[in-house]
């Protein structure tokens, strides 16, 4: 086995990613060997490592492939649904979350604890998403929909608690009734509103500053993710890859929704930029 015919090398790498992430759910990391996960690709031991350096990147590199992203996608379907909102919807799935991307995080968690070559990628990955969730509820506090008072990565923090916790204390484990566990998220995000009357933006305002997006053709590597996230901004060319129309701008709305495309690509090849 080894590369196959007619198959370009992003394409080969998102197989790995594909045969890591559902190897590693269902056999651990402990449990999995590299050889199988070439083998579930179809692809040499040889051709794996052209693309990764061992097991442990590997893990991290599927993590950020094809972990979770409840919020992502919810966000994605909405790019103007307000940030509470959607706390509310993310947090009444986490206890029923059962699937095999939950069971690829759960994996990557533990081998971390015991493992530095597992823990250095795993904590570049929790502060990337630490990263993304506190932009979001600073866009919010700009928004007047969260109490400025409030801090962003203090906030962040929790929600990352929550989410990652949710694969670990599963149903079985300990359960709570859906309607008393969505009476609280919805007190708890009820108190993170700001005081007094909420403000109205001006709708003929576009903000103090311009949003722009555009793609490293160095680090793109195909796998489509902004696209897929965010479609109204970016674009795929005849072979697979990223591209932005136009200057870039970014059009009012669509700002969670630019900053969610560039927290979620794998290779870091989404950068954004904002114009006075």
């Amino acid at each position: 086995m080894g590369r196959i015919a007619g198959v370009t090398a992003a394409e080969t790498r998102e197989r790995l990613l594909r045969a890591a992430a559902d190897v590693f759910a269902r056999r651990g990391y402990d449990g999995t060997r590299v050889a199988d996960i070439a083998a579930a690709a179809g692809v040499s031991n040889g051709a794996l490592y052209a693309h990764f350096g061992s097991k442990a990147e590997l893990i991290a590199a599927a993590l950020h492939a094809h972990g979770p992203g409840l919020l992502a996608e919810l966000l994605a379907a909405d790019p103007a649904r307000p940030v509470a909102d959607l706390l509310v919807a993310v947090g009444r799935r986490l206890p029923h979350r059962l699937d095999a991307r939950s069971s690829l995080i759960a994996e990557a968690l533990v081998a971390a604890r015991r493992d530095e070559d597992v823990a250095r990628p795993m904590r570049e990955y929790v502060a990337e998403r630490a990263g993304w969730l506190t932009g979001l509820v600073r866009g919010a506090q700009d928004d007047g929909a969260i109490d400025p008072a409030v801090s962003p990565g203090a906030l962040a923090h929790l929600c990352l608690l929550l989410a990652m916790g949710s694969v670990l204390v599963t149903p079985d484990l300990h359960g709570v009734g859906d309607e008393e566990w969505s009476a609280l998220l919805t007190r708890l995000v009820a108190a993170l509103d700001p005081p007094g009357p909420h403000p109205h933006p001006d709708p003929g305002s576009t903000g103090s500053a311009t949003m722009k997006v555009q793609i490293d053709p160095g680090r793109c590597q195909g796998h489509g993710r902004c696209h897929d996230l965010a479609p109204g901004l970016f674009e795929e060319d005849d072979e697979g890859y990223g591209r932005v129309p136009g200057d870039g701008a970014v059009p009012p709305g669509q700002e969670q929704a630019a900053r969610l495309a560039a927290a979620n690509c794998p290779e870091r090849a989404v950068v954004l930029t904002e114009e006075a």
